[in-house]
């Protein structure tokens, strides 16, 4: 009883300690961002010609469309990859199969973004540029994108899948369920919070992902008119330019934080309301 009460107590001040950090993250770009936010009118960060902080334009819709635009392609292309991944292993593949493959997904996991932007950067840009230059453009940072938030949409889709309980396959089966009827009709329902949990986590990756996407997204502020278009994302905008930026300009980019910021509480929220419509 004691130790129970004590794990209790360390779970929740860990807890406290993960909100009070995020709000202090928060509060932190709130602040850098104030000068601009209360100085300058918001809708000129929708209006403004273009992006050209030295002479006083701060349009980052460009740069929010590329963001979304990457992360949203990859989502398409990673989510149905990663749940299949899942379901192989734990419903379709032989155990040793099954063992060897879920260490390769693991192992992708583990390397760094950087590795994915030089590969994505020396081999996948230039196979992209003899198809359609320029090369790098939205396409290549799709799929470098892809690649990176693969593992964790099949881990997490891997471990939600696991732990559905085995009384309920085994009742699903015994009436008469086919193994696809039982994964489509029992096991993907009861494991359908953790898969969920493991999309916004890699939305959320996506988003603020740096260093691989600006080495191969070419690093141009623009709509894209198609998937072959360079872009900028805005996490790649601030690495760029925050090493120089000063006065209203690095207030924009604290802005662009904030924005991407938004974005991921967003996401949180929208996982939070669907869980409590599965429930109502």
């Amino acid at each position: 009883m004691q130790t129970d009460r004590l794990l209790t107590g360390v779970l929740r001040a860990g807890a406290v300690l993960a909100a009070l950090v995020m709000l202090l993250i928060l509060c932190f770009l709130l602040l850098e961002s104030w000068p601009v936010l209360t100085g300058l009118s918001v809708f000129r960060f929708l209006t403004d010609a273009s992006w050209h902080p030295l002479e006083g334009t701060y349009n980052l819709m460009p740069m929010l469309a590329g963001t979304l635009l990457a992360s949203i392609g990859a989502l398409i292309l990673a989510v149905p990859l990663g749940i299949a991944s899942a379901l192989f292993i734990v419903f379709f593949a032989p155990l040793h199969l099954a063992s060897i493959y879920k260490r390769l997904i693991e192992l992708l996991a583990g390397i760094p973004s950087v590795v994915f932007g030089f590969w994505g950067l020396t081999t996948l840009a230039p196979l992209i540029g003899e198809w359609q230059p320029p090369g790098a453009s939205l396409l290549a940072g799709v799929l470098v994108l892809t690649l990176m938030i693969l593992p964790m949409i099949t881990i997490t889709a891997y471990t939600a899948l696991a732990a559905v309980p085995k009384e309920l396959l085994q009742n699903a089966s015994a009436l008469g369920l086919s193994r696809w009827g039982t994964v489509r009709g029992v096991a993907l329902p009861a494991a359908r919070t953790g898969i969920t949990a493991g999309i916004i986590l890699a939305a959320a990756r996506a988003l603020g992902e740096t260093m691989a996407v600006l080495m191969v997204a070419g690093n141009v502020v623009q709509y894209p008119e198609s998937v072959f278009d360079p872009v900028r994302t805005l996490a790649a905008n601030i690495a760029l330019e925050m090493a120089y930026a000063m006065g209203d300009h690095r207030s924009v980019l604290f802005v662009s934080g904030l924005l991407l910021m938004l974005l991921v509480m967003l996401l949180s929220a929208m996982a939070g309301l669907l869980e409590k419509r599965r429930h109502a």
